[in-house]
């Protein structure tokens, strides 16, 4: 099993109109709603690829229970016309913990003219000292039972900023191998805890390290206490500094679509590669696949599976010396 934390959850929205353009009235072709939040979508990933998983974290309010009813039965999309589809998936295991706020909603709006993507984010609900308490004693009763943990996402106001970093400590003790995948200060702290991977992007690298060439900011992130850093470089891939070795994996040719959630599927190719002990390059082929699959995808944070079966021998792995 593998447990993926989302502390701050989401309800995304997905709505598709022919055009954006500001200032005027749209209408909207197609509306898809699926639980949302980095670790949820990195669930959903594992368990298409066959891996049972677990998610936790917060869902409150009514978007809270919609957001859990999704879960409990996949993704439904509504074409403007009242029809409505569904689309079938593996589920993961709910174990998220009820709290008193309402979970957030993302809007995703997607203009089909030009495949580009507008982005609206909500704020979370602030999480009570009483419910993280009320957490804490979930993640000790699940953590020991998994193969592998994924930290995932923003942390919701009322969490303190080292929330990350005592997840990880907590995991370490246990035995059971740790993702981090975050940013700012939380990534911060969470890199001092020594997770066994961080996954950011090149911003984010830079961000913590101060420098923008990722080679340099991924070998002082593991100085700093990662174990292992794959760092993500948009449509260029992926960069792995591990002790094992030095990787940049990339896609054929840069993918045009809508990128949400492809860093998460990342993150799922990745984990999946780690509890089936495959090789890294074998690891970065796969979470590269993924990756630019999902940015194919008609639908934000999903994977086209024809797409990634057709990319997986085609993304370009290449081992770089030791500095």
């Amino acid at each position: 099993m593998i447990l993926t934390v989302t502390l701050n959850t989401a309800l995304d929205i997905t709505y598709r109109t022919a055009a954006l353009i500001p200032h005027t009235t749209h209408r909207v072709t197609e509306v898809v709603e699926r639980p949302g939040g980095k670790g949820l979508n990195v669930a959903r990933v594992l368990s298409a690829l066959g891996h049972e998983t677990v998610v936790t974290g917060f869902a409150g309010g009514r978007t809270g229970d919609v957001l859990r009813e999704l879960l409990g039965a996949g993704a439904t999309a509504r074409p403007a016309d009242g029809r409505h589809g569904r689309r079938g998936r593996p589920r993961p295991v709910d174990a998220l913990l009820p709290i008193s706020g309402s979970t957030r909603r993302t809007i995703a709006v997607v203009d089909t003219a030009t495949g580009d993507t507008t982005q609206l984010n909500e704020p979370g609900p602030t999480v009570s000292a009483a419910e993280w308490t009320a957490f804490l004693s979930c993640y000790d009763r699940l953590v020991p039972g998994a193969e592998a943990v994924a930290l995932c996402g923003s942390l919701p106001p009322g969490i303190h900023v080292g929330a990350y970093a005592e997840l990880i400590r907590r995991a370490r003790a246990a035995g059971v191998p740790v993702l981090l995948d975050t940013s700012g200060e939380p990534l911060r702290r969470g890199v001092a805890a020594r997770p066994d991977l961080v996954k950011p992007n090149a911003d984010e690298l830079a961000l913590l390290t101060g420098s923008r060439d990722p080679l340099r900011a991924a070998h002082d992130t593991r100085r700093r206490g990662a174990h292992a850093v794959i760092a993500s470089l948009g449509p260029d891939g992926i960069l792995a500094a591990t002790p094992d070795g030095l990787w940049r994996a990339a896609p054929p040719a840069p993918a045009r679509g809508n990128p949400t959630g492809a860093g998460d599927s990342a993150v799922a190719g990745i984990l999946s590669g780690l509890v089936e002990r495959l090789p890294w390059p074998t690891r970065l082929s796969r979470a590269v696949a993924l990756s630019t699959a999902t940015v194919l995808s008609p639908v934000a944070g999903e994977f086209d599976a024809t797409a990634y079966e057709e990319l997986l021998p085609r993304i370009r792995v290449t081992e770089h010396p030791a500095p």
